[in-house]
């Protein structure tokens, strides 16, 4: 079974639509037209099962050094899950996943603006 083409991630309010740009059997891509977002979406399986979904966004901003000059810029932020191939359900795995992204989402995302501030 694949994700459904398109996807949707909503940023700031704004939803950005993501059409399938690649398909393997244990990988796929969207793309925004523009190429700012990139949704992908890989398993490797081998001694244990790695799963991962990954956003890549990028923006067009001013040179810091030459203030009439844009640069592109970039960054990602990604989940991966590593699973031993035996021993857990997929609903347990979902429930610790939930759980996790629960306490990383909790006030208004606290948790997340402490991690990006680099608080440890």
């Amino acid at each position: 079974m694949a994700f459904a083409d398109p996807q949707t991630i909503t940023v700031s309010a704004v939803a950005q639509v993501l059409a399938r740009t690649g398909f393997l059997p244990s990988a796929g891509v969207f793309t925004k037209d523009n190429g700012d977002y990139k949704l992908s979406i890989a398993n490797t399986y081998a001694k244990r099962t790695r799963r991962s979904i990954r956003l890549d966004f990028s923006k067009v901003a001013a040179d810091p050094l030459i203030s009439a000059q844009n640069i592109k810029y970039g960054m990602s932020a990604y989940l991966v899950v590593d699973i031993p191939v035996t021993g857990f359900t997929i609903a347990e795995q979902k429930a610790q996943i939930d759980g996790f992204l629960a306490y990383l989402t909790a006030s208004s995302g606290a948790k997340i603006t402490q991690f990006l501030g680099g608080e440890v």
